[in-house]
């Protein structure tokens, strides 16, 4: 008999005030392995991410009370686990709202368990810190901003950064080639996964909290520039 311990397995949270579903999306999660908690508002939600340090959030946005949005909020205060929001609100306002305080990726009701789960996996496949190469990397230099991409750190003017995972990745890839012009298809493949089928301007949102968060200005920006009809490169600084 042998004697290794069993892998302790990836935690999921699923908040969504329609019961039945999030006990259907909470089954799917389980049958894929996760431990899963549910929760039906954003009050117990917030208590259950605190106890149980979910690798992977499932939070539906229009709830009674504390709604979805603030919730993400308040969880990007303590944990860096992976969200997904969920919206039954086709308009683009929810989406990137729910982006803009940090959530990694989202779905629109009505939507597939089989494909939210699909989802889950992409997101959990990402590293959530640099994978070490064969030597080290150096520290990148951009006029005052600087990326140090096995710390994982950003400095602006010497003073620390705060990136969430997705707009460190989207900095370290346009920095690891700063002359080439990468598309959003190219970004995607880089920082989310080939073959992932969500909205390519995704990108768009993420490349707009990155800028505001390095201080460029979108008309003139320094460090984050725009390739018209390409997508995005770096900028001397």
């Amino acid at each position: 008999m042998s004697d290794t311990p069993a892998p302790t397995p990836q935690r999921a949270l699923v908040v969504d005030d329609e019961v039945e579903l999030g006990r259907l999306v909470g089954d799917y999660l389980s049958r894929e392995g996760f431990a899963v908690d549910v929760a039906g508002n954003g009050v117990d939600a917030l208590e259950l991410a605190r106890a149980t340090a979910p690798d992977v959030i499932v939070l539906d946005v229009m709830m009674p009370g504390i709604d979805g949005v603030e919730v993400c909020r308040r969880l990007r205060t303590f944990t860096d686990a992976y969200v997904i929001m969920l919206t039954a609100r086709a308009d683009e306002v929810d989406r990137i709202i729910g982006l803009t305080v940090g959530a990694d990726d989202y779905l629109t009701k009505p939507f597939s368990p089989r494909e939210l789960v699909a989802r889950v996996k992409a997101m959990l496949r990402r590293p959530r810190s640099g994978q070490p190469g064969p030597g080290q990397v150096p520290v990148r230099r951009f006029g005052e901003l600087t990326v140090d991409p096995e710390a994982r750190e950003v400095t602006l003017d010497g003073r620390p950064v705060e990136l969430t995972r997705i707009e460190f990745d989207v900095l370290e890839a346009l920095s690891s080639r700063p002359r080439m012009a990468f598309s959003r298809r190219q970004l995607i493949e880089r920082v989310w996964e080939p073959g992932w089928g969500g909205d390519e301007h995704i990108v768009d949102v993420h490349v707009a909290r990155l800028r505001r968060k390095l201080g460029d200005d979108p008309v003139g920006p320094r460090f984050v520039l725009t390739v018209r009809g390409v997508g995005y490169r770096m900028g001397p600084g």
